[in-house]
């Protein structure tokens, strides 16, 4: 099946569109993402953003971020398993010296998906960046509230707790509580979100940007 590609990599402000066929999801983006990086160089050992699409739809991020070597690796739509699978490309070709993660609401929505579902594959993706970056500081970003998925609030809630559980008994690792500080009385903020209710726009993003300060400076 073919489908246009359309990939903005915010790192650097650059658009590129284009037509690609594949079988593996999420491949193009991929492709489109290697064929940049041939064209221009890449911080030396980045910290390295990667998930789905609140990451790369960061549009003010190599403003935010660059001057901490920072790349933008974001891939919109994607579940955890799409992460694992594009792992060497996404991850383990920078030689990161830190990993910024944010997957998993995207697997939410799934039926057959539940809390334990994701906590599993985020253990799954966990324990693949330790047999190859043992000692590379990770900071997983919390599963946000989004008030188009707020009938999924108690999956993402109680996902939250076991991967932070998980996490929190981990040498290297932060669960960054991002989901409390967007929530009044409990409830998701739509003021934090797109019209879509689903994507941010900055008020959202500045409260992450608040968050990941601190885990940003140093090594």
């Amino acid at each position: 099946m073919i489908r246009i590609v359309v990939m903005v990599v915010f790192t650097n402000a650059y658009l590129v569109m284009g037509y690609a066929q594949s079988s593996i999801p999420y491949q193009e983006d991929v492709d489109v993402i290697k064929r940049y990086d041939n064209m221009y160089p890449q911080p030396e050992k980045p910290i390295v953003f990667v998930g789905s699409s609140s990451i790369r739809l960061w549009k003010d991020f190599n403003q935010k971020f660059g001057k901490f070597g920072a790349i933008n690796r974001g891939i919109g739509g994607a579940v955890v398993n799409d992460i694992i699978r594009h792992a060497d490309d996404l991850i383990f070709r920078y030689s990161p010296r830190k990993i910024i993660l944010y997957i998993g609401e995207n697997d939410l929505p799934n039926a057959y998906t539940t809390a334990d579902s994701v906590l599993n594959r985020t253990k799954k993706l966990y324990n693949l960046i330790r047999s190859r970056l043992p000692d590379v500081p990770i900071v997983y970003i919390a599963m946000k509230p989004s008030p188009s998925r707020d009938k999924f609030q108690e999956k993402a809630i109680a996902g939250n707790k076991m991967i932070a559980d998980f996490l929190n008994a981990q040498e290297n690792t932060t669960f960054l509580d991002i989901y409390r500080p967007m929530l009044t009385k409990g409830k998701s903020r739509p003021e934090l979100f797109l019209g879509d209710q689903l994507h941010m726009n900055e008020k959202g993003y500045a409260i992450w940007e608040k968050k990941l300060k601190k885990h940003l400076r140093g090594k």
